[in-house]
């Protein structure tokens, strides 16, 4: 099915694709965006669009991955990361593990982060839903780190379109991979540190206020 959906790309199987990349469904986001906006470069469709069904699909599965850890917790969660069918996933505990790590390290700003990372990306909305945060929120981080990661996708298959045949794309893509990846991190490294320092701005004003409260 999934092999079917990559081969006829169009808005509606984007975003059907990627609301599965963000549930536990292994479908790689690098051969459905680029591939996707590559087909936009001449013509086929609107490379704008793409990045914006792309992430409405992923808004969508991640949102999943969240009600589902919210209402269902964390044994049960583990249980099926466990089963065969999660192992079908490629899913285990170690990863949920993982991804709970990374959202208990970064706090709220991982949903956005988390969104670049692989191995991360499409768990990182089921320690969201354990943890309860507030949805608005979720969906706000999630949406824009998922627009961030398909707009870097979308720009590379754009790129491509003028440089490599079709039947050699999604290889050259595999190639490009690692290449995204120190991209992503040194993205993810520099939202951590803009988070970081507002959080002590924040701190230091709050202190600042405190020692001029006037004394009673």
């Amino acid at each position: 099915m999934i092999s079917s959906l990559l081969d006829n790309l169009n808005y509606g199987t984007i975003l059907l694709l990627m609301l599965l990349e963000s549930t536990v469904i292994p479908v790689p986001s690098e051969l459905v965006v680029a591939p996707a906006a590559y087909n936009a470069a001449s013509g086929d469709l609107n490379v704008f669009l793409v990045v914006l069904f792309a992430t409405i699909g992923a808004a969508i599965g991640a949102t999943i991955n969240y009600v589902v850890a919210l209402y269902v917790g964390r044994p049960v969660i583990y249980k099926f990361a466990n089963s065969k069918w999660g192992k079908m996933c490629l899913l285990n505990q170690e990863k949920v593990e993982k991804s709970e790590k990374y959202f208990d390290k970064h706090g709220v700003a991982a949903t956005l982060t988390g969104r670049l990372i692989p191995g991360i990306r499409h768990l990182i909305s089921i320690p969201a839903g354990l943890a309860r945060m507030n949805y608005g929120k979720f969906l706000l981080y999630t949406t824009l780190g998922a627009g961030v990661w398909h707009s870097i996708l979308a720009a590379l298959g754009w790129y491509l379109a003028s440089v490599v045949p079709k039947d050699e794309l999604n290889e050259t893509i595999e190639k490009y991979n690692s290449y995204i990846v120190i991209g992503i991190v040194a993205i993810v490294v520099l939202v951590i540190g803009f988070f970081v320092v507002k959080h002590y701005a924040n701190k230091r004003k709050a202190s600042e206020a405190k020692q001029q409260e006037p004394v009673a």
